[in-house]
């Protein structure tokens, strides 16, 4: 790994009380669970969403557009075929769309960064620790793509 990814991933590991268990995960399991909140929160977005508007499904197309528009870190479940696309911002950013920003209380699966997981992986890389995604691109970017249909 390069020296820019070994300080991102120890940014990233410094966001647990434990850094050591964080690497402890990544080395045993390949993706370690972050609390929220502390350095970023998360916003969940559908990945119907981020195909619809971006235009794609492609994975190199996808995370192209995102490096582009977004200019910033996101992360992809690959649990499932229909997996969500986790995008970071600043704990606390105000978000108003209706995709679900996960904050304090909750902890997000994350990769270690420049290693393949079979969990996660991760679309846009952190250009440098703490460089996050702007939500106001966020939202500019989804509202390309067809409204979420809300649960009333």
């Amino acid at each position: 790994m390069s020296a820019a990814t070994d300080a991102i991933a120890e940014w990233l590991a410094q966001t647990d009380s434990d850094p050591g268990s964080v690497y402890r995960a990544w080395a045993r399991d390949g993706i370690a669970l972050l609390p929220l909140g502390r350095r970023f929160d998360a916003v969940r977005v559908p990945c119907e969403r981020i195909h619809a508007a971006v235009g794609s499904d492609d994975p190199r197309t996808v995370a192209t557009v995102l490096r582009s528009w977004l200019d910033g870190p996101v992360i992809r479940d690959l649990r499932n075929s229909m997996g969500p696309y986790y995008v970071l911002i600043e704990p606390d950013a105000i978000w108003e769309g209706a995709e679900e920003c996960l904050r304090l209380e909750t902890y997000l699966g994350v990769p270690r960064p420049g290693v393949l997981s079979l969990h996660a992986h991760w679309v846009v890389i952190p250009a440098r620790p703490g460089y996050l995604c702007d939500p106001e691109h966020l939202a500019a970017l989804l509202a390309t793509a067809e409204p979420l249909e809300v649960e009333s």
